[in-house]
C-alpha cells in the first residue's frame, strides 16, 4: 500500500475525531457558551446536515479540478474550520464554523476514496478504502477520547487547535506523498446527475442509508444501556466504547479484503450478521463479559460493511465516481441522524433499553432484503444482456 494511502488515513483520523469529539465536549461548550444541552447538541445536527447538502456540492463543483489539488483544499477548509471554532466567540459563529468544517467531510471522504481506489491494482481497491477509512474508526478508538481528555483538562478550544494541527500534519503528508498527476476522466456535470436516475445506484445508497441508521439507532444509546442494563460504571462504559472501537478498525480492514474477493456475497453476508450480532445484544447486554464479546463483533461487522458498499457505489456509479462516491457519505451521515432519531422515539416511548437492539437489528433485516433485491436486479439485468448478445 502506498504513502499516499497513510497520508489519506491522517485526514481521515482529524475528520472523525473532529466529528464526534464534541460530544464529549457539550457540557463544556454550553457552559461556556452559555447555551443549554439540548441546544449544544444542534451543533451535531448543524455537523451531519452540512455533510449531507455540502458533500454533493462540493463534488460537483470541484469535479474537473486536480485530484491532489481538491485534496488538499478540502483538508485546508478543514483546518480552517477547526481554528474558527477553537476562536469562536459566541454559539452562532461555533455552529458556521462546524458547518464549514462538514462541507469537506462528504467530499473529502468520497473523493478521497475514488483516489484510494485508483492508487493499488484492481484486485486490493477495497483494501486501499479500507486502509483510508481506518483513520476513520482510529479516531473513534483515540482521537475522540484523547481529545475529550484534552478538552476537559486546557479546555475545549484546545480540542480544536490539536485538531487543527493533525490536519496541518495530513496536509504536508499529502502535498509530499500524493501523486502530482492523478488520473482522472473529465466529468460532464449532466451525466454526474443523470447517474442518481439509475437505480442500482439508488439501491446502493439506499443500504448505505439503512446500515446506518441500524448502527446509530442502538450506539447513539450505549452508554445508559451499558451503565442501566449491563450495570457498568462510567469507566467502565469507556473501556466498552474502547472495546467497540478496537472491533470497528478491524471490521474495516476485514470488509476490504472481502470486497477485494466476493463483493455482493460479502455484503449479504455481513449485513445478515450485523442482524443475529444485534438480536443477540438484547440478551447479552445482561451482563458485562458476553456484552463486551457482542461488542466487539458488532464493531467488526458493522464496520465491514463502510468500505463494502463504498466500493458498491463506486462500481455503480462509475460514470461518475465522485458524485456517486460522496452521495455515499451523505447517504451515511442521513442514517446518522436517522437512527438516532428512531431510537430516541423507542426510547421514549417507554420501551426497556434491552430490547433497543432489536430496532437496529429490524432495520438490519431491511439491508439484507434491499441487498438481496439488489442482487436479484443485477442477474436480471445480466441475463437480459446475455439473451440479446
Amino acid at each position: 500500500m502506498p504513502l499516499a494511502l497513510l497520508a489519506l488515513a491522517a485526514a481521515a483520523f482529524g475528520i472523525g475525531t473532529t466529528e464526534f469529539v464534541i460530544m464529549g465536549l457539550l457540557p463544556d461548550v454550553a457552559r461556556d457558551l452559555a447555551v443549554s444541552i439540548p441546544h449544544a447538541g444542534l451543533l451535531i445536527t448543524g455537523y451531519a446536515l452540512g455533510v449531507v447538502f455540502g458533500a454533493p456540492v462540493l463534488a460537483v463543483g470541484t469535479a474537473n479540478m486536480p485530484r491532489k489539488a481538491t485534496l488538499l483544499g478540502m483538508t485546508l477548509m478543514f483546518i480552517l474550520g477547526n481554528v474558527l471554532c477553537a476562536l469562536a466567540p459566541n454559539y452562532a459563529t461555533l455552529m458556521a464554523a462546524r458547518v464549514v468544517t462538514a462541507l469537506c467531510h462528504g467530499a473529502f471522504f468520497g473523493i478521497g476514496s475514488v483516489v484510494a481506489a485508483g492508487l493499488v491494482a484492481p484486485n486490493k481497491r477495497a483494501q486501499a478504502i479500507a486502509l483510508m477509512f481506518t483513520g476513520l474508526t482510529l479516531a473513534n478508538v483515540l482521537g475522540v477520547p484523547l481529545g475529550t481528555a484534552l478538552g476537559q483538562f486546557a479546555g475545549w478550544r484546545s480540542t480544536f487547535w490539536a485538531v487543527a494541527a493533525i490536519g496541518v500534519v495530513a496536509a504536508l503528508a499529502q502535498w509530499l506523498w500524493l501523486p502530482r498527476h492523478i488520473p482522472m476522466e473529465r466529468a460532464d456535470l449532466a451525466s454526474e446527475f443523470k447517474v442518481l436516475g439509475k437505480a442500482n445506484v439508488l439501491l446502493a445508497l439506499g443500504m448505505s442509508v439503512l446500515a446506518s441508521t441500524s448502527l446509530f439507532s442502538v450506539y447513539t444509546y450505549i452508554a445508559p444501556i451499558l451503565q442501566d442494563v449491563t450495570g457498568i460504571s462510567p469507566h467502565g462504559v469507556t473501556v466498552m466504547l474502547l472495546l467497540f472501537g478496537v472491533g470497528l478498525t478491524g471490521g474495516s480492514m476485514l470488509g476490504g479484503r472481502l470486497a477485494d474477493s466476493r463483493l455482493l456475497p460479502s455484503l449479504v453476508g455481513v449485513a445478515l450478521a450485523v442482524v443475529v450480532i444485534l438480536a443477540a445484544f438484547s440478551q447479552t447486554s445482561r451482563s458485562a463479559v458476553p456484552a463486551a464479546i457482542t461488542l466487539v463483533l458488532w464493531g467488526v461487522f458493522a464496520f465491514a460493511l463502510c468500505p463494502i458498499l463504498q466500493l458498491l457505489i463506486i462500481d455503480q456509479a462509475h460514470e461518475a465516481p465522485n458524485l456517486g462516491s460522496t452521495l455515499n457519505q451523505s447517504a451515511f451521515n442521513l442514517g446518522n441522524a436517522s437512527g438516532a432519531w428512531i431510537g430516541g422515539l423507542v426510547v421514549a416511548s417507554g420501551a426497556d433499553l434491552a430490547d433497543l437492539p432489536w430496532t437496529g437489528a429490524l432495520v438490519g433485516v431491511l439491508t439484507v432484503l434491499t441487498a438481496l433485491f439488489f442482487i436479484y436486479l443485477q442477474r436480471r439485468r445480466i441475463a437480459a444482456v446475455n439473451a440479446c448478445g
